[in-house]
């Protein structure tokens, strides 16, 4: 099963990282995801910039067409900062390594199970639950042939 564990802070937890040393999160995060690579678990994960930042945006559908805008991202606890995808034989396997994580206190991983095929067989004659399984092999081969 993949589960993806999704990092958010409260104001405290954001304060508290201020007062850690940049290169010692960095050695930190870099050991825990190089513990999951190692086991075969970490499937993908990223860390997301600063809500601040230029680049980020929403887009709203309570209209139409869509209304895209520079904020409001909400309050700090609703906010994601990173994730991470893994590869768990369980529902334990999976709290155990959400577990590990070297956050502190202020911090928290919301753990959701990925969907996959199994959750759409009363969907399977959709053509678009067809065609999944062929966008997943063309990215797999891709990935092979760039590494």
């Amino acid at each position: 099963m993949k589960y993806m564990m999704i990092m958010r802070s409260t104001d405290a937890g954001v304060e508290a990282y201020k007062d850690v040393p940049f290169e010692e999160v960095i050695n930190r995060m870099g050991a825990y995801n190089e513990s999951m690579i190692n086991a075969g678990v970490l499937l993908a994960g990223e860390g997301l910039a600063e809500v601040t930042e230029d680049n980020n945006f929403v887009v709203d559908f309570s209209q139409e067409p869509p209304l895209v805008t520079d904020g409001p991202y909400g309050e700090t606890h609703e906010l994601f900062n990173g994730f991470w995808i893994i590869q768990a034989s369980s529902k334990e396997e999976a709290a155990e390594w959400a577990g590990r994580c070297p956050l502190g206190p202020g911090s928290k991983l919301e753990v959701r199970r990925v969907t996959d095929a199994s959750d759409f067989e009363d969907f399977s004659n959709n053509e678009y639950i067809q065609k999944e399984e062929g966008w997943r092999e063309q990215e797999e081969k891709l990935r092979a042939e760039n590494p």
